[in-house]
């Protein structure tokens, strides 16, 4: 199982990105998919989840009405859109997936078994 974060970059304040994590060797459709952040010396951030059929998504407060997450599952892939960004935003990002995972818990990583490596976003003020 293999997952591909992809997208990252420098931006500055307002701009946007989009990630992308690119998955292969299990059956796609069937997973939940994650993306998480961490800065230094802090514990990783659930930053986004949606579930294996696109219908339920959630985000973590701090991005809620900037960022916005997707699948095809078409192509394997989930995508992060991240609007509006904050200097605050500034992470390594990480998608992470799992086969089942219940609704409280969609954005707490030890719900995940299987992680990607992560991709850096550098928003400047």
């Amino acid at each position: 199982l293999q997952l591909q974060a992809s997208g990252g970059g420098l931006v500055q304040a307002g701009g946007s990105l989009r990630l992308s994590c690119a998955a292969s060797g299990f059956r796609f459709r069937d997973y939940t998919i994650a993306w998480f952040r961490q800065v230094p010396g802090k514990e990783r951030e659930g930053v986004s989840s949606i579930r294996s059929s696109g219908g339920t998504t959630v985000y973590g407060d701090s991005v809620k009405g900037r960022f916005t997450i997707s699948r095809d599952n078409a192509k394997d892939t989930v995508y992060l859109q991240m609007n509006s960004l904050k200097p605050e935003d500034t992470a390594v990002y990480y998608c992470a997936a799992s086969r089942s995972v219940i609704l409280s818990s969609l954005l707490r990583y030890p719900s995940y078994a299987y992680w990607g490596q992560g991709t850096q976003v550098t928003v400047s003020s």
